[in-house]
């Protein structure tokens, strides 16, 4: 196993790292396009290929020390999955570090997040998506893709950004004060400041890559219009950084396009920018 983004051993030592990354190489009930499951080799290769100076703070942040865990390969289930990644995350969240994921389709977050509510009482989850997720159930699972979020609306306070597709059923669960649309995100900035005040002191971040307009991220199951744009994301993050505690974030739902390679390089990027706002700012 290579280290992350090619560090050298020293930086990529367990008992020495700040952060470690937990690759989850699941694509089990994804519906339209599949792919997510070579997500984090994708995600990986291009770490590899991406400078590790960051410019806008002028440092970098490997150098607290990113450790690279074995994948999660259990697909045999739905529910298998969820038991499997709820369970890692508990045993993750007790070493003290700094803890990222990367899927993998957007059910992998479910027992990710499930674990850490049950460790940080008032726990926030910010997630940045084109879709609600908030099926309480899809395809006789709730464990689906298109049920990520559902648990975390009830069991925590669930902000959601970016959102600009669902199905009618899903809005007898959305709460309309922390769900923010996307056609009424584009011509302003309002929303960053409304959505941070509805943040509790911890949080917890899950970004589903179609979040991000297809322009910039091509490489995802659902590419929906009207996405996220870079600079204002990168703003917004950087504030939700700085103003609450961030105690941990997933990445999901890259399918990389053989000879375009810009999505895994988006995601690496993104990737990159969160742990230097969380370690550098």
């Amino acid at each position: 196993m290579n280290n992350y983004a090619g560090i050298e051993d020293e930086y990529a030592a367990l008992d020495k790292a700040a952060v470690l990354l937990q690759p989850i190489t699941y694509d089990g009930t994804s519906t339209w396009a599949k792919g997510a499951d070579r997500g984090p080799a994708a995600f990986l290769d291009a770490s590899e290929n991406m400078e590790l100076f960051d410019i806008e703070t002028r440092t970098e942040v490997y150098l607290r020390g990113v450790h690279l865990l074995p994948s999660i390969t259990e697909a045999s289930s739905p529910e298998k999955v969820f038991e499997t990644i709820y369970k890692k995350t508990q045993e993750l969240i007790k070493t003290g570090k700094f803890l990222t994921f990367f899927g993998g389709e957007h059910s992998v977050s479910i027992g990710i997040i499930k674990a850490h509510y049950e460790h940080y009482k008032d726990l926030s989850i910010l997630q940045l998506d084109a879709h609600t997720d908030l099926r309480p159930e899809f395809h006789g699972s709730p464990y689906n893709h298109a049920c990520a979020l559902y648990d975390s609306s009830k069991n925590a306070n669930l902000v959601q950004v970016g959102i600009r597709s669902m199905d009618v059923a899903e809005m007898e669960h959305v709460k309309e004060d922390k769900c923010f649309w996307a056609h009424e995100m584009h011509d302003n900035e309002d929303w960053m400041d409304k959505s941070i005040a509805k943040l509790g002191k911890q949080v917890y971040i899950t970004i589903d890559l179609d979040a991000f307009d297809p322009s910039i991220i091509p490489g995802t199951g659902t590419p929906e219009p009207g996405g996220m744009q870079w600079y204002s994301t990168l703003k917004y993050l950087k504030r939700v950084f700085t103003e609450r505690e961030v105690v941990g974030f997933d990445i999901v739902e890259l399918i990389p396009i053989e000879g375009n390679p810009a999505s895994q390089f988006v995601a690496a990027k993104l990737y990159y920018k969160l742990l230097t706002y969380k370690f550098e700012l």
